[in-house]
């Protein structure tokens, strides 16, 4: 929980604050970026919400921090509706889940909802209301795992709800496991109508990034890829690669094959272009990243 002995001096005067004990893992920022920003190398609250939907936003925010580390002056039973928003509506297709997990660095995960069932793209903290929620959706038929870096509590959830786990077999063993459902070699796996596991080696040896053919293409991309939202492009970052930069290059060009509107990342921020637009983008990042 949030400290007032600990508030930032950074914050704006008022009840939203955010203490000592940010990781600058960004959710707030994209969550509520009207609220906090970036000041001295963490996260703060650089104006107060001044009005109902801001205040919602920054309460989301708030409950999707990793390390509790925003206070607010919200009662229970305001903080209990929020609970409820999740998960938060992306496309027609895909939810945010929230409530990220330090051991996840604040990593994002979403429910995807397809015709043949509900699945989980990396997962968040373990949180009862949030399970309870999921079943009276439909529960979770698979959980995908994009790597081994951001798995948080998995076995929680692969109990809660039943559903198996899905990673490729250079990322095991994973705390927690095992994983019911491995992938092997670099070949895209048809997991359900439409979704493909697609092997994109270089963050991590057994990287997985996941197409979903629905709403102009979506692809959940883990820590391989994500947009920078200041240059409007895709990104990715060597100094983040734990095994293989040239290799990341590589599986990213492999991506160019693939149709997609949107990128979904667990970490860095989401993206959005046409396909054709998309895949120009994507070029040029694969030959800025050949050229590192």
């Amino acid at each position: 929980m949030a400290q007032q002995a600990r508030r930032r001096p950074q914050n704006a005067e008022g009840a939203f604050f955010v203490d000592d004990s940010c990781i600058d893992c960004d959710t707030c920022r994209w969550m509520a970026p009207e609220v906090f920003a970036r000041i001295g190398g963490h996260s703060a609250v650089v104006r107060q919400p001044g009005s109902p939907g801001r205040r919602r936003a920054a309460l989301q925010a708030q409950l999707a921090c990793p390390t509790a580390s925003i206070g607010s002056d919200a009662p229970a039973r305001e903080a209990r509706q929020a609970v409820d928003d999740f998960p938060l509506p992306v496309t027609a297709s895909v939810g945010h889940l929230g409530f990220h997990s330090r051991d996840s660095f604040g990593g994002t995960s979403y429910l995807l909802r397809t015709p043949h069932g509900n699945v989980m793209v990396d997962c968040p903290r373990f949180l009862e209301p949030l399970a309870k929620r999921l079943e009276e959706a439909g529960g979770v038929r698979l959980m995908l795992l994009t790597h081994r870096d951001d798995v948080a509590d998995h076995d929680r959830w692969a109990r809660r709800l039943g559903c198996p786990r899905v990673l490729h077999e250079r990322d095991l063993p994973i705390p927690g496991g095992p994983v019911e459902q491995p992938i092997a070699g670099e070949a895209p796996v048809e997991l359900l109508p439409g979704l493909t596991a697609i092997p994109t080696p270089g963050h991590t040896a057994g990287h997985v990034c996941y197409h979903y053919a629905a709403d102009g293409g979506l692809l959940f991309t883990g820590d391989h890829l994500a947009w920078d939202t200041g240059l409007d492009q895709p990104e990715a970052w060597p100094d983040v690669c734990w095994f293989d930069w040239g290799e990341q290059a590589r599986s990213m060009e492999r991506l160019l094959a693939w149709e997609f509107a949107w990128i979904l990342p667990g970490h860095g921020r989401r993206g959005n272009a046409p396909p054709h637009e998309m895949r120009a983008r994507l070029r040029k990042l694969v030959a800025w990243m050949r050229a590192q």
